[in-house]
């Protein structure tokens, strides 16, 4: 029991480690301490996944704020909802471990280990409908091994996380050789920052990024909905920015039912003006889209909604319909936009600036939007995420998300713009550096300039494939290694 407890904790800790100013180095050193004890135990299974769940129960303790706080579940199944999930997420890790238990060799395990971790980060990102959040992937955006996204994605930067740590746990060097050792991979892993593949185009765009602040729990209060409108109409039009965007329905109304004079009072008047906005509006099927709208002199001539759906909170999967009814669980239902959407297209003289629109939840993904940048007809030169962390409250939610955010700017080699209500609102360059941000839990808006860029990274061309089939290589070698 004792032990168990102790699995826990140490999963626990090594989530809040990830949470730490250079996190991702901290975190190979609780993630090595976890190595050398689960390869001592005969349960590797039960005691991995206990390990997830203690790191998965940490690093999602949030969901328990949207779903009892704002969304007046009662606290019992909050709680309940939050460990059930942790628990399923916990089954990867426990599965990673147990691939590679039984080897013998040194090699074996750390070639193993960080081979299996990295399929099973994968196929926890695809199963019904993947949720790949809390990954150690996006720890490496503070880490020794960010660099590798660019080539080969987030994955990659779990592979080495993963690999140095197991190294270090179960490597037969002894302490020097072990630090030399470290200190020539991370340098390498370095040197790989150094390469570009894409390059500025145009010039850089002045940007304003609004932050509303408004609490989740009046957000669509009638009360207080048109407070909100006035706020992110009277921004809209004080801004002289080329680029003015306002987060994730920042109009809390159905896109038909806002008053047409509001629609002419932000609209721009001049066509180096674009504004970018959250709304809601309605799909084809006549249920709600998740969307974000592009204005520019007043002509609503763009809109993007919101494919990737969150399971619950945007959409009922399958066959859990009894459970919404069985509690009465207060959830949406939205209609699912089109994965091959266009990109908007800034107009900057003779540049044409196209910007990749994503709303929330949607960067998560790192490997859907390397597909959405490699199959669309037009290039893609800069991300906007429009985003509702309210739900969240005040927790670490809006950091993970700012961490994603800049891992995929790393992957795609394009910069990202960040416009949420509460936070965290930033600017976000190429290389996944946070240039500006804003307070979060402030009204305020951020006024800041961003260049996009121009090219396809290796990871873009060619999505998670290498990765995967690397790993899977690996570990066949390493399981045939152990079988000699």
């Amino acid at each position: 029991m004792i032990k168990a407890l102790l699995f826990f904790l140490l999963g626990s800790v090594c989530a809040w480690l990830i949470e730490l100013p250079f996190g991702g180095w901290f975190l190979i050193l609780g993630l090595a301490l976890y190595i050398h004890f689960i390869f001592k135990e005969q349960r590797a299974f039960l005691f991995g996944w206990l390990f997830g769940l203690g790191y998965f129960c940490n690093a999602l303790w949030w969901l328990f704020i949207s779903l009892h706080d704002v969304g007046k579940i009662a606290a019992p199944i909050s709680v309940l909802a939050v460990i059930a999930l942790s628990a399923y997420l916990a089954l990867f890790t426990a599965t990673a471990i147990k691939l590679v238990h039984q080897f013998h060799s040194s090699a074996a395990r750390v070639l193993g280990l960080a081979s299996s971790w990295a399929i099973m980060e994968w196929a926890r990102g695809q199963l019904f409908t993947g949720f790949p959040w809390a990954g150690l992937a996006e720890s490496q955006v503070d880490g020794p091994f960010f660099a590798w996204a660019t080539l080969l994605g987030g994955l990659a930067c779990t592979w080495f996380c993963v690999g140095l740590a197991g190294y270090l746990s179960q490597g037969k060097h002894n302490l020097f050789t072990k630090l030399v050792a470290s200190i020539t991979i991370i340098s390498a892993s370095h040197a790989l920052a150094l390469i570009s593949f894409t390059e500025p185009i145009g010039r850089p765009i002045d940007v304003t990024l609004i932050q509303g602040n408004f609490e989740q729990s009046l957000k669509f209060n009638p009360e207080y909905i048109q407070q909100q409108i006035n706020f992110y109409s009277n921004a809209i039009k004080s801004s002289d920015s080329h680029l003015v965007v306002a987060p994730e329905t920042a109009f809390p109304l159905p896109l038909k039912m806002i008053p047409q004079e509001v629609i002419s009072e932000i609209k721009p008047n001049t066509a180096k003006k674009n504004v970018i906005l959250g709304a809601v509006s309605t799909g084809q099927s006549g249920l709600p889209t998740n969307s974000a709208i592009a204005l520019n002199q007043g002509n609503l001539i763009y809109q993007y909604d919101k494919s990737h759906l969150v399971p619950f909170g945007e959409f009922i999967p399958w066959g859990f319909q009894w459970f919404i009814d069985l509690f009465k669980v207060p959830l949406g239902n939205f209609d699912r936009g089109s994965a091959t959407q266009t990109p908007y297209i800034l107009e900057q003289g003779i540049d044409q600036i196209a910007i990749g629109l994503m709303i929330c939840y949607e960067d998560v993904f790192g490997g859907e939007l390397a597909k959405r940048q490699r199959n669309s007809s037009l290039e893609h030169h800069l991300w906007i995420n429009l985003t509702n962390l309210a739900w969240f409250g005040d927790s670490q939610a809006p950091e993970q998300q700012l961490r994603l955010a800049r891992l995929r700017s790393i992957e795609t080699g394009i910069p990202t713009l960040r416009a949420t209500n509460t936070g965290v609102t930033a600017v976000i360059n190429s290389q996944g550096q946070v240039v500006y941000e804003l307070p979060k839990f402030q009204q305020a808006t951020l006024k800041a300039s961003v260049q996009a860029y121009s090219g396809k990274t290796p990871y873009v061309w060619l999505g998670d494939f290498p990765i995967l089939i690397i790993s899977g290589l690996l570990l066949i070698f390493a399981w045939y290694q152990n079988k000699k």
